[in-house]
């Protein structure tokens, strides 16, 4: 099987995350465009040098990117639109970079943006795909709570694992987010106690197994490494990226994503081993999702995670591997599309200096992880990349 080509000479600058709140009456145009503003301010550019533009999000329609590129005033070369959930900022982020390699654009915006308004969270479940609004929806399943309890269940029958060892992500990233002004849940500590003893939603998911929906916009501009170094910025180099899609379908309840199909190369192309990441953000739409990551990706074996979790520290000064450094969704709030965008966004502030009252301390590496596209028993989408601080 072929392997990914390096994507050397890309830089990854300007993070913005943006209008994190439960509801807005704001459109996802609104968000999208107003995290279009802030990085073309932060770089120092003008809009017309903007030719490339990736977006994601769930509650555009019945705009699509090239609706925005006219409600904007653009004139744009290349255009992507990315309807891959969780996944969808590590593969933005890979079409972008080829874009850039090869010629098509100059600069792209990589953007995730959704709102949120009274009732849209259930129309999107209702909707999400023909299979949830003909055989799951009208009986009663729909929605990602049932179908994350069947897989959490599982992996607690299959490994051992237990709501305590949930609860060392749920509260760690909890801590992080206190350090993370925008985190919608920051100002609300967690104890183990607490979110032991939070209710049931579907067992064995509870309360703080749980996102809670809200809008916001992230977001972060690619361009060449020599552009960046031209306007003085500081960036973020990708040392390897790579997406898989249904993996693993014959597993009857999905308890592998598809990073094991590819983490190998990565960490190869990459020309690191998994010691040398200083912090992992994984998605974290349910604890159980990153424990898969975790096994997945090479931190432990399969079926470990939940010893690697009960003896790592996993908040941002912890000393041990910090996760989720922002307060992932589960603290920070799922803002549509933009949830698959939190992770890279939050990295390259951790690799730019730039997270204030959350910095890891001397991060050079960062992982990426992306899963999206919840189909009743498993997630179709995979994705993860390695990012490096600075140039080679």
């Amino acid at each position: 099987m072929s392997q990914p080509a390096s994507y050397s000479g890309i830089a990854l600058v300007t993070p913005v995350s943006l209008g994190y709140s439960k509801v807005s009456e704001h459109s996802a145009g609104w968000f999208i465009g107003s995290v279009l503003r802030e990085m073309i301010d932060a770089a120092g550019i003008g809009k017309a040098d903007v030719d490339g533009l990736a977006v994601s999000s769930f509650s555009l329609a019945p705009d699509s990117v090239s609706f925005l590129a006219q409600h904007y005033d653009m004139t744009l070369r290349w255009l992507e639109q990315l309807p891959f959930g969780g996944a969808s900022g590590v593969l933005a982020m890979r079409r972008a970079a080829r874009a850039v390699q090869c010629g098509d654009a100059d600069i792209v915006a990589c953007i995730g943006g959704d709102t949120s308004q009274a009732g849209s969270f259930r129309d999107l479940v209702a909707n999400f795909s023909s299979f949830s609004n003909s055989a799951s929806y009208p009986y009663g399943s729909g929605g990602p709570n049932a179908a994350f309890a069947m897989i959490t269940q599982r992996y607690m029958d299959k490994t051992g694992a237990t709501r305590e060892d949930f609860g060392q992500l749920a509260v760690s990233q909890r801590y992080n987010a206190q350090h993370y002004s925008p985190a919608l849940l920051g100002d609300k500590p967690l104890s183990m106690d607490d979110y032991l003893a939070a209710r049931e939603i579907a067992s064995p998911v509870h309360l703080y197994d749980c996102v809670m929906p809200c809008c916001g916009g992230e977001g972060f501009l690619l361009m060449s490494t020599q552009r960046a170094e031209d306007l003085g910025l500081d960036y973020v180099s990708i040392l390897a990226a790579d997406e898989r899609h249904n993996a693993f379908p014959d597993d009857p309840v999905q308890l592998r994503g598809g990073w094991p199909l590819f983490s190998d190369q990565l960490y190869a192309s990459a020309g690191i081993g998994v010691d040398s990441i200083d912090l992992l953000q994984t998605y974290d739409d349910y604890p159980v999702i990153s424990m898969l990551q975790l096994e997945g990706l090479g931190f432990c074996k399969p079926g470990e995670a939940a010893d690697f979790v009960r003896s790592n520290a996993l908040t941002f000064d912890g000393g041990g591997l910090p996760h989720n450094t922002s307060g992932g969704q589960l603290s920070g709030g799922q803002a549509g599309a933009a949830a698959g965008y939190l992770g890279l966004v939050e990295s390259i502030r951790q690799l730019t200096d730039s997270a204030v009252d959350n910095q890891v301390a001397n991060a050079r590496h960062a992982m990426v992880s992306g899963y999206g596209m919840i189909n009743y028993d498993r997630g179709l989408c995979s994705a993860a990349a390695i990012l490096k601080r600075g140039g080679s």
